[in-house]
């Protein structure tokens, strides 16, 4: 017992802390990551506004057409994003500057 308290007492130093806080996670800060979502985004978009207009009377077949084309653009976002991430624009990739932010 005595052993886990001092575990936990060298762990909540203000000098451990700050070295966690320096590694590096990723979270998808990258062009590719961002790329992919605003694509997506305007797919899920495109969708949602679809799938009302869909339920309209009248519009249910250019509704239906305009929601797989949000679809369609979701997965263009895919694969856009997969595609920079491939030639070096991903978290760490080779053609982003590594400043240290």
């Amino acid at each position: 017992m005595a052993s886990d308290t001092r575990s936990a007492a060298t762990r909540n130093t203000p000098a451990n802390h700050a070295q966690m806080g320096d590694e590096t996670i990723g979270h998808g800060n990258s062009p590719a990551a961002w790329t992919c979502v605003l694509i997506m985004l305007a797919g899920a978009a495109l969708s949602s506004f679809a799938y009302i207009f869909a339920s309209t009377e009248g519009n249910h077949d250019f509704g239906t057409l305009l929601f797989w084309v949000g679809i369609g653009i979701m997965v263009v976002g895919l694969i856009v994003g997969f595609v920079l991430r491939k030639i070096g624009y991903g978290v760490g990739g080779s053609k982003l500057k590594n400043n240290g932010h």
